[in-house]
């Protein structure tokens, strides 16, 4: 019997774009009262306008979140329909003026992907049982009409909004590779069973958390980008700490940082600036 082909179908929808920055309450402190009050209103005028992206009235496309601990105080995600209006959002938030208080830690660059593992076994079986020779015109054309259909099927997890959840977990990962674990030489079949489990541990916890998965290899140093929002932040513990006895995890997974927020409210950043957050009205 032929072998399968090693890599999975995948599609793909928005652009996803992370960005961890400090600010400066030293050199904002030393501003006067009134400046202070004309550069909030300014940014915020900004965020407004950045939070909407190209779109008015409808879901938000970026979000702002206070983090938690040393590893910076702001976090902002950009969700766009393209890596050109990513660098777009990028660059108008680098012209507002409270950009100058801000230092940027950390950021990642992903886009949002669906894993098909099972359409990838059953649609490579049947070309293969039909003859279908990999890389021919036959096969190419059948392959681009699977993520057709998979793509209009899925266009509402493939280009989400920012979930309006009170928390935000997020960190990158990869799939380790080295001289005796590696994840890229296992076949196809072992890897769709895997991840069949490892599925099944997040959906349920769907009543509970939100997950967008996105990947960035070729994009940024990891291999996958996961966010997760929630109202209960305790649920990010525990649906991590399950995933570690899952069998793709707890063999093949390395993680990296792991970035927790509050989400912030654009029109609320004032408060955040006096000390408070905004549900402590």
């Amino acid at each position: 019997m032929a072998e399968f082909p090693p890599v999975p179908l995948t599609i793909e929808g928005s652009s996803v774009l992370h960005q961890m920055f400090s600010f400066d309450w030293k050199a904002w402190r030393s501003i006067s009262p009134p400046e202070r009050h004309r550069i909030v209103e300014e940014s915020v005028r900004t965020l407004q306008e950045i939070e909407r992206g190209t779109s008015s009235g409808g879901p938000a496309r970026s979000a702002m979140y206070s983090l938690l601990g040393h590893k910076g105080d702001l976090m902002l995600i950009h969700f766009r329909d393209t890596i050109r209006s990513l660098n777009q959002a990028e660059l108008k938030l680098a012209q507002c003026e409270f950009y100058n208080f801000l230092t940027l830690k950390y950021s990642y660059l992903s886009v949002v992907e669906l894993g098909l593992y099972e359409s990838s076994m059953k649609t490579y079986g049947a070309l293969i049982a039909d003859g279908t020779q990999e890389h021919t015109a036959e096969w190419d054309t059948a392959i681009s009409e699977v993520l057709k259909r998979q793509s209009a099927a899925m266009t509402e997890r493939l280009y989400p909004p920012i979930p309006p959840a009170s928390y935000l977990c997020f960190y990158p990962m990869d799939r380790k590779r080295g001289e005796h674990v590696n994840w890229y030489t296992i076949p196809i079949a072992e890897r769709q069973r895997m991840m069949h489990d490892h599925m099944l541990i997040g959906r349920s916890y769907g009543d509970r958390v939100r997950q967008v998965i996105s990947g960035s290899i070729g994009l940024d140093d990891w291999e996958w980008g996961v966010d997760l929002f929630a109202e209960d932040p305790v649920v990010f513990k525990r649906l991590i700490y399950e995933m570690r006895f899952d069998e793709s995890s707890a063999l093949y997974a390395a993680f990296g940082p792991f970035y927790v927020g509050v989400r912030l409210p654009v029109e609320k950043l004032g408060k955040w600036l006096t000390g408070s957050l905004a549900d402590s009205d």
